[in-house]
């Protein structure tokens, strides 16, 4: 998957036994940028597949709103599924920044692209909770981005040691593969999106 101003790389892998995931990603444009998110719904097999794609359907229809909002709209129009954790990133071209938050354990990681950067890996709070059935407090953060920084999202069925050998450089669809390859525990749906932001033209 490639755009103009970023590039993205997916890998996924089925629970043993099931013929269909209970994981999602989104990554979608809108006028002033672009919405990751990864969505886990509790559980595998047919339920969670159906919780995942509702969440998924209600982030392509909004894309635009902001992560706190998306996630309130979830939540509204879940309460009748499973449930689901989520991770989400809405990137602003204009500001290059991003602002990002979560609800339960997808796990999430910016990778600062300059070596002078305070931290080069910044990671997401998660906070306790399912989409669905019970929310914490939302509260999102705002970090700025430059050419070339990577976030990294995954579900709990992928290690999350993998945020400790991260690479300073690398093309998104092999890194995807990679920390899949390596860090996939095979006794639950798994899934890891990588996407790179390329900066303003």
């Amino acid at each position: 998957m490639t755009a103009r101003l970023f590039e993205c790389g997916l890998a996924a892998l089925t629970h043993r036994g099931e013929t269909e995931s209970g994981d999602r990603h989104v990554v979608a444009s809108f006028d002033r940028g672009a919405l990751v998110a990864v969505i886990d719904a509790l559980g595998h097999g047919r339920d969670a597949s159906r919780a995942a794609d509702l969440a998924a359907e209600v982030l392509a229809r909004h894309v635009n709103e902001m992560p706190i909002d998306l996630v309130e709209r979830c939540h509204s129009e879940m309460r009748d599924s499973r449930g689901a954790a989520m991770s989400l990133a809405s990137f602003d071209w204009k500001l290059s920044a991003i602002t990002w938050l979560a609800v339960g354990n997808v796990t999430g990681v910016l990778v600062h692209a300059e070596a002078q950067a305070n931290a080069r890996v910044e990671s997401l709070l998660l906070r306790s909770g399912v989409v669905g059935y019970r929310l914490p407090e939302l509260h999102h953060s705002l970090l700025p981005v430059s050419r070339g920084d990577t976030l990294i999202l995954a579900t709990d069925g992928v290690c999350s040691d993998f945020t400790k050998m991260l690479p300073s450089a690398g093309e998104p669809q092999p890194m995807a593969d990679r920390i899949l390859g390596d860090y996939a525990s095979r006794d639950d749906d798994a899934m890891v999106l990588v996407f790179r932001y390329n900066g303003p033209s």
